[in-house]
């Protein structure tokens, strides 16, 4: 019965974490979709309609995603829980490795402005990458925590004896 508890537990952590992803999934997919060229004309010191482009397909992936993260708190099947954790732990650290990259590389948050005179555009941009990396390593963690805590058993896969041996594939 402890065993249980702690699974259902667990499970319920788990299906919280995909409704708040999926929360914030949709709501920044259709905020970037949707975003003003204002928006990007402030945010980046300039208007860039290639950035505008990125931003909305960016959000058009979003949407997708919290679309799925809505839908799959009611799979049952653990191995494929296991499996959507694991890919959204290691895309969380992808993304924030290619936040902190950008941050690193980006000549107008080290030039103040880039050639602009923005420097306001330069503080912006150097606030705006620290918080989302933190965000971005934050999610990944709670992903990794499901996927790898515990020896990776805190999802439960339950298997039937005929289903074994095709779990060896």
């Amino acid at each position: 019965p402890i065993m249980a508890d702690r699974h259902q537990t667990a499970r319920k952590q788990l299906d919280q974490l995909f409704l708040l992803d999926a929360a914030v999934s949709l709501f920044l997919g259709g905020a970037s979709l949707l975003s003003p060229h204002g928006l990007i004309t402030f945010v980046a010191g300039g208007y860039n309609h290639n950035a505008h482009e990125a931003l909305r397909l960016y959000g058009c992936l979003r949407i997708a995603v919290g679309w799925i993260l809505f839908h799959i708190r009611s799979v049952d099947d653990g191995r494929f829980r296991r499996s959507v954790c694991e890919a959204l732990c290691i895309c969380y650290f992808l993304q924030s490795a290619a936040v902190l990259r950008a941050q690193w590389t980006d000549t107008s948050l080290t030039s103040g402005g880039g050639g602009n005179g923005d420097a306001s555009a330069s503080s912006r941009g150097r606030w705006i990458h620290s918080v989302v990396m933190c965000l971005l390593v934050a999610m990944g963690c709670m992903y990794g925590r499901f996927r790898f805590g515990k020896n990776g058993d805190l999802i439960k896969i339950y298997e039937l004896p005929m289903t074994a041996s095709r779990s060896i594939r």
